[in-house]
């Protein structure tokens, strides 16, 4: 095993569990420091794959602004034991069969998947914009205009989240 891989999976450790730690950890704050390190060790993982250009996307983009609007919204919202609200046990039960279904989704799609052999890159200017520009636009056009009306659905979110009630 050469170092590049060890780097690789030390990484994808990282990544897997700041992940898992994200959703567990209750304090919203703390959370979004897990996630922050998941995105720093995703760059990490573009990086050794010869994906310069994403992985500094990744920084500048999800960990830099997003990241940082996130905490605001968080401390903006106040979120505290005391003014969250209840859940019931039926939406806890919701929660639990959505989650059983996610999961078991996800074991089928990995189970359905041949395993891969070593990533021999062809193209040493894989990772370059002017590649990763026309792939986007050419071959995955649809996906990512779908993702640009999910994240200006998430901006309305957050700001009818933090959006004062008026004093009657």
């Amino acid at each position: 095993m050469t170092i590049t891989q060890s780097l690789f999976y030390f990484l994808a450790f990282v990544a897997i569990f700041s992940s898992l730690l994200v959703v567990l950890v209750k304090n919203p704050v703390h959370s979004v420091l897990y996630l922050i390190l998941t995105f720093f060790t995703l760059t990490g993982e573009y990086i050794l794959l010869n994906a310069q250009f994403v992985g500094i996307v990744n920084i500048i983009v999800y960990a830099g602004a997003i990241m940082v609007l996130f905490l605001f919204v968080i401390m903006l919202l106040n979120l505290n034991v005391e003014t969250e609200p209840q859940k019931t046990n039926l939406l806890k039960f919701v929660g639990v069969i959505t989650g059983g279904v996610g999961l078991a989704v996800l074991t089928a799609a990995l189970k359905s998947t041949d395993p891969s052999n070593t990533v021999v890159l062809q193209n040493a200017d894989m990772g370059l914009v002017k590649n990763l520009g026309q792939v986007l636009f050419k071959e995955f056009l649809l996906p990512f205009e779908i993702v640009s009306i999910l994240f200006l659905s998430a901006m309305v979110g957050a700001v009818l989240l933090a959006r004062k009630e008026p004093k009657q």
